[in-house]
């Protein structure tokens, strides 16, 4: 298994995420493309100290952007949802 903090980019905070946070217990992160949900529920159980349930990915296709004549893309990245046990939290905030 990779090193967690390769695995874990970091939390999205989102109005979408903050509204299925608070609904569902469930949080969303970026992580590595090549990230598969078995190491993603590995290190996010290990880094919070959590029981996760399942976890959900999405790839996101990067934008295609313009910079005044020339014509970029972004790159593509992955989404994961994790869905936590009934009773775990995870506090992003520290507060």
């Amino acid at each position: 298994m990779k090193p967690v903090h390769q695995i874990l980019k970091r939390p999205l905070i989102t109005e979408k995420t903050s509204m299925i946070r608070e609904g569902g217990n469930v949080v969303a992160f970026e992580v590595a493309r090549d990230a598969n949900k078995i190491e993603i529920k590995q290190a996010v159980e290990k880094v919070f100290d959590v029981k996760v349930e399942t976890v959900n990915t999405v790839l996101v296709a990067g934008k295609v952007k313009r910079f005044g004549r020339n014509i970029g893309k972004r790159s593509n990245w992955k989404k994961a949802y994790v869905t936590l046990a009934e009773g775990s939290e995870i506090d992003l905030f520290g507060v």
